[in-house]
């Protein structure tokens, strides 16, 4: 659903409401369930939005289905014998609830607060954040922008240098996909943790004595600002669409790296579309251009929500990668420290072991690329908010997330190659 708002006497947006949707959670019983559900999904009037895909009887469909189409989709399942239940009652009422939130805390802020990462930000905000981050800690960080988006949107990524030139570095990027609102918000408490605790962290201090850190805290800006004004629940780019009156790409189906292949929609208006061609989205081409040129990238490690998942490569194939078994062996000795804090557990594995067979994603070409240590956090929760976590979850998420990448961290510092 569409409304007409006027914000403040700015120009009069659309907003899409989503009164009365829900979120089901359906569990199929056998492959013959999956190909039923694959199918559900290619059926483009119901306008249905999948939230986990459906790939092995082994695992959740997570479905928001708006209200036109709830009893559709139910009947649907009903007479297939496919059990679902309701994770999301009414989608907008919790959207209500959020954006309620975020205003109390912006009126915080502007009454003389200091910046509250435990709250939900703006592109803006975030921004001017990274700022005064950049302005405190001058002897550590700075910010660089480093390319712009489809709409012009400067991206930014903040240096964490302790001097020296051409050193071998970590890349670290969050929000690829814009509704995953956790993710940035946990790279910019990250950035600060670095920033703080340089000269008392033993960890953080030997890795930014020997290695420099760049991190990418809004890689899809045009998405995020739109989740902030039109549409909470997008996934996308915002580019446009030679042919089709649909917009934007998957920017995490459009990486050279199997382009094109299983998991990936050749259909402009899925939300799993993986553009026209690989690398066709600046932003993810921004990026690209980066690592190639500084040429000593030592690990590619990106945040996404949601379902509690540590990957690593492949998603792309189903076949193990040349260094499975360090890669699996660090993945869960970073799973294990992560879970040491709130006990929050995660599961470890190759993407398509884990999830389901997924082409185009970025740690696959960093990997193939020749960076070894690529890994993919899927942070919080596994479905009780989904793409909607509280911003009470916010600090919680990123200092357990923390000691998850600093095992990490530290094992690249340690293994130099």
């Amino acid at each position: 659903m569409l409304i007409i708002a006027n914000f403040g006497g700015d120009l009069i947006k659309p907003i899409m409401l989503f009164c009365s949707d829900q979120v089901l959670r359906v569990k199929a019983s056998n492959k013959e369930q999956i190909n039923k559900l694959q199918w559900l999904e290619t059926l483009e009037h119901l306008q249905l939005d999948f939230w986990l895909h459906p790939s092995n009887p082994a695992l959740p469909v997570d479905i928001r289905a708006p209200f036109a189409s709830l009893q559709a989709v139910k009947a649907f399942l009903e007479s297939h014998h496919i059990s679902y239940s309701i994770l999301v009652e009414d989608l907008q009422a919790i959207l209500d609830e959020e954006k309620q939130e975020m205003a109390s805390n912006r009126q915080k802020e502007r009454s003389g607060s200091h910046f509250n990462y435990g709250a939900y930000h703006t592109l803006d905000s975030i921004y001017e954040a990274m700022d005064n981050l950049a302005a405190e800690y001058s002897h550590l960080m700075s910010k660089h922008q480093i390319g712009e988006s489809y709409e012009k949107r400067p991206m930014y990524v903040l240096k964490f240098s302790t001097g020296g030139s051409h050193r071998p570095a970590i890349w670290i990027d969050a929000g690829i996909h814009s509704r995953e609102w956790v993710t940035q918000a946990t790279a910019l408490w990250t950035a600060q943790k670095i920033a703080s605790e340089y000269g008392t962290d033993p960890s953080i201090t030997s890795l930014l004595d020997t290695m420099d850190v760049f991190l990418l805290a809004v890689t899809n800006p045009d998405g995020y600002a739109f989740t902030h004004t039109k549409n909470r629940m997008w996934r996308k780019t915002r580019s446009k669409v030679a042919g089709s009156s649909c917009i934007g790409v998957d920017p995490n189906r459009n990486w050279d790296a199997g382009f094109g292949g299983p998991g990936a929609s050749n259909n402009p208006c899925s939300d799993s579309y993986r553009g026209p061609s690989a690398n066709s989205e600046v932003e993810v081409k921004t990026v690209v251009d980066f690592i190639k040129r500084h040429g000593k990238i030592k690990a590619f490690l990106t945040f996404h929500s949601y379902s509690q998942l540590l990957m690593y490569p492949y998603g792309y194939k189903c076949t193990s990668p040349a260094d499975y078994k360090e890669l699996d062996a660090l993945g869960k000795a970073a799973a294990s420290a992560l879970a040491s804090l709130h006990g929050t557990t995660y599961k470890v594995g190759s993407i398509c072991s884990t999830i389901y067979q997924a082409s185009g994603g970025s740690i696959d070409w960093s990997y193939d690329y020749g960076i070894k240590y690529s890994f993919a956090f899927e942070l919080r929760d596994t479905g009780r908010y989904c793409f909607l976590l509280p911003a009470s979850q916010i600090i919680p998420t990123a200092e357990e997330s923390w000691l998850g990448l600093k095992k990490i961290l530290e094992h690249v510092r340690d293994h130099p190659y």
